[in-house]
């Protein structure tokens, strides 16, 4: 059977219009959230990404952190960001909170184990976001969402590091929505690049690095980013280094 020229058209606009649809409605995903309690609302330096005092309030978001469930995707999904509203018409802020994932947590049926301050921000205002604690879970939407961290990306060295003999790394301010896949060190003499291991969450390690400066890479979805600049000789553990890269 022939279609008309008009028949015709019209297959081609559903074909095209699908996909659009299809992403229209699964925008959001369905979910549960609950919140755990810190003595000043931010989240725990002791969070499963090792993001350690830093991941207590993640630059500007200000303490609005969550542990993750099935977003937690082995430790890449540490760093990424979520809108998240709740469904209680009354008392839930239409725009929800706007947070980091710095942690693996679980609750019941959740996806999402919030600090109190990114529980707080699903609420219209004050009163509302302590009825809100009262439900203790409540239902949610969710989306991931670029993330706007200030500034470069930088390289933090893990206390547990040693100069010489051993580099762990966790990489920060990784913006947009990108997830850090792999970590690769260039090997002076041999002349190749060489991977990292991911040991957890966010955490990178080598052992025996080269000494002298240490020229490190990252793979953020399929693109390589090369810093401007190498970790110094005399890196510490406990430090910080500019990378000098900025996503966007």
């Amino acid at each position: 059977m022939e279609l008309g020229f008009r028949h015709q058209l019209g297959l081609v606009c559903v074909i095209l219009l699908f996909p659009a649809l299809c992403n229209c409605k699964e925008y959001f995903t369905n979910s549960r959230a609950t919140y755990y309690g810190t003595p000043d609302g931010n989240g725990t330096p002791s969070g499963a990404c090792g993001f350690g005092e830093y991941g207590r309030k993640m630059n500007w978001y200000d303490g609005r952190v969550a542990g993750v469930s099935g977003l937690w995707r082995n430790g890449a999904g540490c760093g990424t960001c979520y809108q998240v509203k709740c469904k209680i018409a009354e008392l839930c802020d239409v725009k929800g909170a706007y947070l980091v994932a710095t942690d693996q947590g679980y609750g019941d049926r959740t996806d999402f184990v919030m600090s109190p301050n990114a529980f707080s921000r699903l609420g219209r205002n004050k009163n509302a976001s302590a009825e809100l604690k009262k439900y203790g879970t409540v239902d949610i939407e969710y989306r991931r969402v670029p993330c706007t961290y200030i500034g470069n990306v930088l390289f933090h060295i893990k206390e547990s590091s040693s100069n010489p003999g051993y580099l762990a790394i966790v990489i920060l301010n990784v913006n947009e929505k990108y997830d850090v896949n792999a970590v690769e060190m260039w090997q002076k003499g041999q002349e190749r690049w060489e991977a990292l291991r991911r040991v957890y969450g966010a955490v990178f390690d080598f052992a025996n690095p080269a000494r002298g400066e240490i020229l490190l890479r990252f793979q953020v979805g399929v693109k390589w980013m090369i810093p401007n600049i190498a970790i110094p000789a005399n890196w510490k553990p406990g430090a910080t280094y500019d990378t000098r890269v900025q996503l966007y």
